[in-house]
């Protein structure tokens, strides 16, 4: 700053960024208290770089500094989850509430806070990896399976329906497709993952294996061809063989080119089910309640939608993208299959009068 005195605006806006840091760092804290180790340790170090931030803030403020200033919603939604559950749905939102920092571009902000944001983002996407790594598997069946689930049965409802039949014939074929599909996504995720474990299973290190390192030829050093084996450069895997060989450990073998298969068969395929059957359930939700003719295929479309939208942006915010975006990817692709059906649907219809 050159001395001159801070405009309203600018008040206003130090505020705003001193509640913001508040709020992000009681984030991580809340964060640290479900975890323990490292992570806990990396969150607990955010906190305290946010504080150093907090400290700027305050100094340009003076005594503006303890006036009350509102947390944005997103911020203050960031805090409500962090304390009740401390996901990986946390660490996804902060990645993305750490890549919005307005520090680049903001004169009052040092040029070390707008970096300490990026590095902060980083961090925050690596913590957010282990996450996302634990729950992929199950995470993928459940995503498939109800988007599967909502554009198929949804697609069934509006096909059987254009070709005039009755509700209760509407209503007898959304259950069948629901059961069959909901069974057949269940067998097909638990084959599925079985069958990649169970080829992966060979490729993965002895622990045997550590017990011969002490006899092995240090000059011949064939621990390398290991590491080459598994993908790394002949240097490298010299360098990396060189240092296990010393401390007569194989532990890093397992972290360089080790095939990790998230999930269970039994854990996807229960996903999978439940997701399939939640989603087909709510094409044919207003034919259970007597609801017929064409207010129901209104009521079925809209809750689809909201379906779609729904497992469409909790994917992208997962998955670090932006959750409107793919939502709004998700409807167009599920309204779109289930328009085609339904004038194929009006063709057979009109053929068989």
């Amino acid at each position: 700053m050159d001395g001159a005195k801070p405009t309203q605006r600018q008040i206003r806006r130090w505020r705003r960024y001193l509640e913001a840091e508040r709020a992000e760092a009681a984030v991580y804290r809340d964060l640290a208290s479900r975890r323990e180790g490292e992570e806990r340790e990396i969150l607990l170090a955010l906190a305290e770089a946010e504080g150093r931030h907090e400290a700027h803030w305050i100094r340009l403020l003076g005594d503006k500094a303890s006036e009350p200033h509102s947390v944005d919603l997103r911020t203050r939604f960031l805090g409500w989850l962090a304390r009740r559950f401390g996901s990986v749905f946390v660490l996804a939102l902060a990645q993305r509430a750490e890549a919005r920092s307005p520090y680049d571009a903001d004169k009052d902000a040092t040029k070390s806070m707008a970096a300490d944001e990026r590095v902060h983002e980083e961090v925050i996407r690596g913590l957010a990896a282990r996450g996302r790594s634990k729950i992929s598997g199950t995470f993928r069946a459940a995503v498939f399976g109800a988007n599967d689930g909502l554009v198929s049965n949804l697609a069934l409802v509006l096909g059987v329906a254009a070709t005039g039949v009755s509700a209760q014939f509407v209503l007898i074929s959304g259950l069948a497709g629901l059961l069959a599909g909901a069974l057949s996504m269940g067998a097909g995720e638990y084959v599925s993952v079985s069958s990649q474990r169970e080829l992966l299973e060979p490729s993965r290190p002895l622990a045997d294996s550590r017990n011969v390192l002490s006899d092995l030829d240090v000059n011949a050093n064939e621990l390398a061809l290991v590491y080459r084996a598994r993908g790394m450069s002949e240097a490298d895997a010299e360098s990396h063989a060189a240092a296990v060989l010393k401390d007569h450990s194989l532990e890093s073998t397992r972290k360089h080119g080790t095939h990790e298969v998230v999930g269970t068969g039994m854990g996807v395929a229960t996903s999978s089910f439940c997701a399939f059957a939640l989603g087909a359930l709510l094409p044919i939700l207003p034919y259970l309640f007597g609801v017929t003719g064409s207010i129901s295929i209104v009521i079925a479309i809209a809750a689809v939608g909201i379906g779609l939208f729904l497992t469409g942006g909790t994917a992208g915010l997962l998955s670090g993208a932006s959750p409107l975006r793919r939502a709004v990817r998700q409807l167009l692709i599920g309204f779109g299959v289930a328009a085609i059906t339904y004038v194929l649907g009006l063709i057979i219809g009109f053929w068989l009068e």
